[in-house]
């Protein structure tokens, strides 16, 4: 039946999406800071359903006959996130609050949605799970259930990601205290340090 593809695809993408990982903890500081949330969300969504797509039509395959783009991606992945590191590592030394009298200086939306693609697209790991290991899942539903199947799978990014980003905002009051901010950004750093060096050790290996 054509609902089990569906189904099996936003059961699978949940599971993959649903973990603590560079580009969730970006879209929760966001979402908590309510700074240009519709901008990384739409990104982040975006180009999920662009990965995902091209696992489905079969670039997965591809992909994978060619290793030395997994390597340069994970390269440039872990610098990125590196960087990334060394900038919340710095926000957590110097906590801030949550108050209209002493806000945190804003982003812009251009840096927003720019870190938003650098931890999408420079992320190996998006292309490991979204182009060949759900290509290789939807592969096994068949000529017209692997599209089914991809659907669901797009919808669970969709209600992840907008979940995530705007359902932040409900944490507000409790990161209005700076020892809160600490806390996340110190989690942040260490997140990303790890993520880091999960990238690199593959290639120095």
């Amino acid at each position: 039946m054509t609902f089990l593809p569906f189904v099996s695809g936003l059961a699978t993408g949940l599971s993959l999406i649903i973990a603590i990982g560079a580009q969730n903890a970006f879209l929760l500081r966001q979402g908590i800071r309510r700074e240009h949330v519709g901008t990384a969300v739409a990104i982040c969504l975006l180009s999920d359903a662009v990965l995902i797509l091209a696992g489905v039509a079969g670039f997965g395959a591809l992909l994978a006959a060619a290793p030395w783009f997994i390597s340069v991606a994970r390269i440039g992945g872990a610098g990125f996130l590196l960087v990334y590191a060394f900038f919340a590592a710095k926000r957590a030394l110097r906590p801030s609050r949550l108050e209209a009298t002493t806000a945190p200086r804003a982003t812009t939306r251009r840096a927003t949605a720019l870190t938003a693609l650098a931890l999408t697209w420079l992320n190996p790991h998006v292309y490991l799970d979204t182009v060949i290991l759900l290509g290789s899942v939807a592969a096994a539903q068949g000529d017209i259930g692997r599209w089914i199947f991809g659907a669901g799978a797009i919808l669970a990014s969709a209600l992840w990601f907008v979940g995530l980003g705007f359902g932040a905002r409900y944490l507000r009051a409790f990161f209005a205290n700076p020892k809160s901010w600490r806390v996340l950004d110190a989690v942040i750093a260490v997140l990303m340090l790890a993520l880091a060096l999960s990238l690199l050790l593959p290639v120095l290996a």
